[in-house]
């Protein structure tokens, strides 16, 4: 199934280079992924967003990428889970080191190609050697934290609360926790609903490019869910506004599996 939801680009500035145009917003994977370089299941996944002016984040976008947008709005996302089962290729994961539980901060992304994505401004996890890889070679902005994830409320009303402390770098100790209850599955979610989970792949800086790293996982099993608590600075923390209003979305999924390609350059290093 294809969603499009309307304006998907605000009005450029006169003389100013025209967006570029996305891609359509879709629930499975535009293309496939092949060689499958990772794999990765997302376990206990709760989803917050917040609408945010997309002037706000523009700068902390890497080159050659806009904000993605929504009805003239972009979003940042919070969301904590469960990373599971890390491996390569198609391997069935790593014991331990791919087993652990993060939290990341995240913006919305189209490429010159239009292709849709997701920019993360900060990746907390609970492992440290996951984190110094990822920062190593993939350049993604993983930081060590003490984590936890918590099943509590009943076998039909469960209830998560999740809550992380961050370790370093700085700023040390920046976390919070979040506390939902989950509801009913949802049969058919709505444009905002697909546009903020239909990612099929990430825009990273790295080396003075810009990459595109695709993935691609089945139809994200999606919940209604409920915010009893949430106390967090992760978000000004990774250089954004502090929302001042509860989120605008409230999503749970009992999680996928979750496979990516290599990745393909956006942008090359500036002109010398």
């Amino acid at each position: 199934m294809t969603t499009e939801p309307g304006g998907l680009r605000p009005e450029p500035e006169p003389g100013a280079k025209p967006g570029p145009e996305p891609e359509p917003v879709t629930r499975s994977a535009p293309r496939p992924v092949r060689p499958v370089v990772l794999s990765q299941s997302w376990l206990d996944l709760t989803f917050l967003h917040w609408p945010v002016d997309p002037a706000a984040v523009a700068p902390l976008l890497p080159r050659g990428t806009v904000p993605d947008t929504f009805e003239g709005r972009t979003y940042v996302g919070l969301v904590p889970f469960r990373m599971d089962r890390v491996g390569i290729g198609w391997g069935p994961g790593i014991p331990y080191l791919g087993s652990f539980a993060e939290t990341n901060v995240r913006l919305y992304s189209v490429d010159e190609a239009g292709r849709r994505g997701v920019v993360f401004r900060s990746l907390e996890a609970a492992r440290l050697v996951p984190v110094l890889v990822a920062r190593g070679v993939f350049g993604l902005p993983y930081m060590w934290a003490r984590m936890d994830v918590c099943r509590l409320g009943t076998r039909t009303t469960p209830e998560f609360r999740y809550t992380t402390r961050r370790r370093a770098p700085r700023p040390r100790g920046a976390g919070g926790s979040v506390h939902i209850r989950v509801h009913d599955r949802i049969a058919d979610p709505d444009p905002l609903t697909d546009f903020l989970t239909a990612r099929w792949g990430l825009h990273v800086a790295w080396h003075g490019r810009t990459l595109y790293l695709p993935n691609t996982h089945r139809h994200w099993p999606l919940h209604e869910a409920e915010l009893l608590h949430l106390d967090d600075d992760l978000i000004t923390a990774a250089g954004l506004p502090a929302p001042l209003d509860p989120p605008v979305s409230v999503l749970y999924s009992p999680g996928v599996r979750a496979r990516f390609g290599l990745p393909v350059t956006c942008a090359g290093p500036e002109p010398a």
